[in-house]
């Protein structure tokens, strides 16, 4: 059957590019964990991927995971875009180059790994609790960085 989990994450920049941070809280059984980062020059995109495959690199063993993200580029480039890139050598409908491939790779190895991933999207600052704290720990992890 295999467990289930809940992964909530998110990506922030100043400036695009710029200084960014990705958060992630996990929730499992009444458990949390929370991790964060940050890049010195990065996008938001690469820190909205980022928060995702973090939070799937974090879970040991393969689970059932509902993976909530306020980005629609995370949401629908893994949901809708990726076989086609893969199909079409990590190239867009354009013939040009995926951006972020590397990061495009890691998440679909990380999402192998499990058993299935349901992906949810909510409205990015809109009150969604979780959500609400992935922003802050993104926020949190570019001021420490910085300081």
């Amino acid at each position: 059957m295999g467990k289930f989990i809940n992964v909530y994450s998110d990506g922030a920049c100043r400036g695009n590019p710029g200084p960014g941070g990705w958060g992630t809280l996990l929730k499992y059984n009444g458990n949390e964990k929370e991790l964060y980062g940050a890049d010195e020059d990065t996008t938001n995109n690469r820190m909205e991927l980022m928060g995702a495959i973090q939070g799937l690199e974090a879970i040991k063993e393969s689970c059932h995971v509902i993976l909530t993200t306020d980005s629609t580029y995370v949401k629908n480039g893994i949901t809708e875009w990726l076989p086609n890139w893969k199909a079409r050598n990590w190239k867009t409908a354009a013939k040009k180059p995926v951006k972020n491939q590397d990061l495009w790779m890691r998440l679909d190895e990380a999402c192998q790994r499990h058993h299935s991933i349901e992906w949810q999207w909510v409205k990015g600052h809109s009150g969604h609790e979780e959500n609400e704290r992935c922003d802050q720990l993104a926020n949190k992890a570019i001021d420490e960085m910085l300081s």
